[in-house]
């Protein structure tokens, strides 16, 4: 029986906090056991490892760089020969669809993470622009590349050459079957206000602090997160006067609880892949006011349902002060706009009919 299967390998640099990470371990896990074999090949190290991954073959590299896994990597695909290899994050994408040239047996599919013309206006440090050449002619060397939002979908067709036929679109799946919270708004208390996510410059906190500076209400504001410009945040924070009103938290396995206690998530990224965060959000209950950005935000946000979509700091304030006099989401719609539109088991059956159409010619 174990023949019949289809095996993948799926490979990402870690098992650290982070939404490609969780995504695609998720989906390791999830996918049909009797149809599939996954493997999860890890760059980095079993102590970096924050999700459960105890039901699931996991290889750890133990390797501090992409660059330094590349033999290493080779070498399992030359003994474990697995018929179908996943990668997520651009430049593990770009060293494995290289690679992919001494293994023409294998289809590899490549699932891109964030909306890559857009993210290197924003974040330089990223060297996407420099790299841009590599990049394209590496995408021509894999076999499918998994995009998570229209808008990942057209980047990869406008400005890195892809073709359509050769990209599938993938949402990103619900994660954590929960019920929505059942408390509404308590006008008593502060506006609970909460995003979120890495703390680097194209998820644009520089617009979310303007925002709460102009604030003329109670309101408090917890940013979960870490990255390379947290001090740069902290110390714009203190120079607008609102640090007192602000909780910055680096980590915690209790983000739920966090979202499930705040009134609003507040977005304020230049560009996103597919905002996990939002949808967990929505997930249980809580609504999400963001600033428009490509990278799916359009397709997890109905206005008026699960949230607002904003082009300016001026409109958000205003839709800001409105739910503070005014609050009239519904926990139980905001978790329905999510719900039917990517619920785990319609992702999960996606993902299943791409790894088999990548190989028509395996008989399950």
């Amino acid at each position: 029986m174990e023949n019949k299967k289809i095996h993948i390998t799926f490979v990402i640099p870690s098992l650290a906090a982070g939404g490609a990470e969780r995504i695609l371990s998720f989906v390791a896990q999830n996918i049909d056991k009797n149809k599939f074999h996954s493997t999860l090949l890890v760059v980095g190290f079993k102590k970096d490892t924050v999700y459960d991954v105890s039901n699931l073959d996991v290889i750890y590299l133990n390797k501090t760089r992409v660059l330094k896994s590349v033999f290493a990597i080779a070498q399992h695909f030359r003994t474990k020969k697995p018929q179908i290899v996943v990668s997520s994050i651009f430049h593990l994408n770009t060293m494995i669809a290289y690679l992919s040239i001494c293994f023409p047996k294998i289809k590899f599919a490549a699932r891109e993470a964030n909306v890559l013309s857009v993210l290197a206006k924003h974040d330089k440090s990223s060297r996407l622009t420099l790299l841009k050449r590599l990049i394209v002619k590496a995408y021509t060397l894999v076999d499918c590349v998994i995009c998570q939002s229209k808008d990942m979908q057209q980047d990869m067709m406008t400005n890195y050459g892809v073709s359509i036929n050769k990209t599938a679109l993938i949402n990103n799946p619900i994660t954590n079957n929960t019920s929505p919270k059942t408390e509404t708004r308590d006008t008593n208390k502060p506006l609970q206000i909460i995003t979120v996510g890495r703390l680097s410059k194209e998820k644009g906190h520089d617009r979310i602090i303007e925002v709460l500076s102009q604030l003329t209400f109670p309101f408090h504001y917890f940013m979960i997160g870490d990255g390379n410009e947290k001090e740069n945040i902290l110390k714009l924070i203190r120079s607008k006067g609102i640090e007192n009103q602000v909780t910055q938290i680096n980590y915690t396995k209790n983000v739920e609880d966090f979202l499930r206690k705040s009134d609003i998530f507040l977005l304020g990224s230049y560009s996103e892949g597919f905002p996990n965060a939002l949808i967990e959000s929505c997930v249980v209950g809580t609504p999400v006011v963001a600033f428009n950005a490509p990278g799916g935000i359009n397709e997890i946000i109905e206005e008026g349902k699960n949230g607002f979509i904003v082009n300016t700091v001026t409109e958000c304030v205003t839709e800001l002060t409105k739910l503070n006099n005014n609050f009239s989401f519904s926990p139980n719609t905001v978790n329905h706009v999510v719900i039917s539109k990517f619920n785990s088991k319609k992702i999960i059956n996606q993902y299943e009919e791409l790894f088999i159409k990548l190989t028509p010619n395996h008989a399950i």
